[in-house]
C-alpha cells in the first residue's frame, strides 16, 4: 500500500471516528490524540526555512545567469494573478448556481476582530530582510526567499572554485532536508488522523449542516478550479494527463487539506513536484516559494462563495459592477495578504468593506472557516505545483 493510500484511509477514519466520538468524546482527542498531530505539524515546519533557503541557494546557482530570474519570476507572478482573477469568477458562478444563504435565518452575531491588511509598500518593504536570521527564525518566507536569492547571486558573481565550494554545501543541505522530509512522511498517516479527528468531532452535523450550502459551494469550486484550470494547464503546459497530474500531487493535497498551511505543505509539495511530476530543483526553489505566499486561488474561491453567501443572508443586492469590484479587490489583495496568518477572513474582509456588503457576515463564515481553510488550502497549493510545471515547460523550450 502506497502512501497516499495509507494517508487517504487515515483522513477517512478520522471522519468515521470522530464522527462517532462527537462532542462527548471531544476532551479525550484534544487531551491526548490533537497534540501528536500538533506535533506533525511540528516536524514539517521544522523543515520548511531550511528546504526554502537551501533549494533555492541551489536554485539560482544553477540557473546561472540572473537575467533568467526575472523572467521566471515576471512569468510567476503573471500566471498567480491570472488563475487568481479566474478563481474569484468560478467563485461567483458557483455560489449564483448554488445561491448559498437564500432564506436563511442565521442572522449576523458580533463581527470576529480581523487584523488589517498591510498596504501593498509595506508588504514590499517587509521583504527586504534587517536581520535575515530573525526572518528565518520566525519562518517568514519571503524575507528568506529574498536573502536566499542574494546569496544566491552573490556566489554567481563570484565564480570559480570558491563559488563550487558553497554550491556544493548547500546542494548537500538540500539533500538533507529532503531526506528528513522523506522521513517525515513516512508518519504522515498517523499525523493526518491525529490533526482531523479533533476538528470532526468539533464540527459536527450540528455544527456544519446550517451552513452545508457554502461548503458545498467552496468545494464544487474548488473542484472546478483544479479540473477545469490546473489539470489543463498541467496537460497543455506539461504534457501531465489530468490523472497523472494529481495522482502526482495525491500526498502533498491530502497534507495540505488537513494542515490548512501552504506553507507547512511546502517541503511535501516541493518533493512531489521534483520526484513525481519531473520539475527542476531550479523552478520548484523559485515557484513554489513564492506561490506559497502569493498565490490565493482557493481564498479567492472562498471570496466569490462567502461574498455571494453574506449579500443573500442580508438580503443585500449583488450588482454585476460589485462583482467586478471584488475580482479586482481580490486579486490584488492576493499579493498583499498572503503573508499575514488568517489570509483567507483578511482578505474577505477587505473585499466586503470595498463593495459595502455588512462585516457582520465575517461571523457567520468565521464558525466554518477551519473547515473552509482545508479546500481553500489543497487548492492553494495544487496551484503552485500546475504553475511550476507550466514555468519548467516555457524554460525547457527556450
Amino acid at each position: 500500500m502506497n502512501l497516499s493510500v495509507k494517508i487517504f484511509a487515515a483522513l477517512v477514519l478520522s471522519v468515521i471516528v470522530g464522527l462517532i466520538a462527537g462532542e462527548a468524546g471531544l476532551p479525550f482527542i484534544k487531551w491526548w490524540i490533537a497534540p501528536i498531530g500538533t506535533m506533525f505539524i511540528n516536524l514539517i515546519k521544522m523543515m520548511i526555512v531550511p528546504v526554502v533557503f537551501t533549494s533555492l541557494v541551489v536554485g539560482m546557482t544553477s540557473l546561472g545567469d540572473t537575467k533568467k530570474l526575472g523572467r521566471i519570476g515576471f512569468r510567476t507572478v503573471a500566471i498567480y494573478l491570472f488563475t487568481t482573477a479566474i478563481a474569484i469568477i468560478i467563485g461567483f458562478a458557483v455560489a449564483g448556481v448554488i445561491q448559498p444563504g437564500v432564506g436563511s435565518e442565521l442572522g449576523a452575531g458580533t463581527a470576529p476582530k480581523v487584523k488589517d491588511a498591510p498596504y501593498i509598500m509595506k508588504v514590499f518593504l517587509d521583504m527586504i530582510p534587517t536581520n535575515p536570521i530573525d526572518s528565518m527564525a520566525k519562518a517568514a518566507i519571503l524575507p528568506t526567499i529574498v536573502f536566499a536569492l542574494f546569496i544566491g547571486v552573490g556566489i554567481i558573481k563570484v565564480g570559480g572554485d570558491r563559488a563550487q565550494i558553497l554550491v556544493k554545501f548547500f546542494d548537500a543541505c538540500a539533500e538533507v532536508c529532503y531526506k528528513i522530509i522523506a522521513m517525515i512522511m513516512e508518519i504522515a498517516p498517523i499525523g493526518v488522523f491525529c490533526l482531523l479527528l479533533p476538528v470532526v468531532a468539533a464540527n459536527g452535523p450540528k455544527v456544519l449542516l446550517p451552513l452545508l450550502s457554502v461548503i458545498v459551494a467552496m468545494a464544487v469550486g474548488g473542484l472546478i478550479h483544479a479540473v477545469g484550470v490546473y489539470s489543463i494547464m498541467a496537460k497543455v503546459m506539461g504534457g501531465h494527463s489530468p490523472i497523472s497530474f494529481f495522482k502526482g500531487m495525491s500526498e502533498a493535497m491530502m497534507i495540505a487539506f488537513t494542515t490548512c498551511s501552504s506553507a507547512g505543505t511546502l517541503p511535501v509539495n516541493m518533493k512531489n513536484c521534483q520526484e513525481k511530476l519531473g520539475v527542476s530543483r531550479e523552478v520548484t526553489s523559485f515557484v513554489l516559494p513564492l506561490g506559497a505566499t502569493l498565490n490565493m486561488d482557493g481564498t479567492a474561491i472562498y471570496m466569490g462563495v462567502c461574498s455571494v453567501f453574506i449579500a443573500n443572508v442580508f438580503n443585500v443586492p449583488l450588482t454585476f459592477e460589485q462583482m467586478g469590484l471584488i475580482v479586482l479587490t481580490g486579486t490584488i489583495a492576493s499579493i498583499g495578504t498572503a503573508g499575514v496568518p488568517g489570509a483567507g477572513l483578511i482578505m474577505l474582509a477587505m473585499v466586503l468593506q470595498s463593495v459595502g456588503l455588512p462585516l457582520e457576515g465575517l461571523a457567520l463564515v468565521a464558525g466554518i472557516d477551519r473547515v473552509l481553510d482545508m479546500f481553500r488550502t489543497t487548492v492553494n497549493i495544487t496551484g503552485d505545483a500546475a504553475v511550476a510545471i507550466a514555468i519548467n515547460k516555457m524554460e525547457a523550450d527556450k
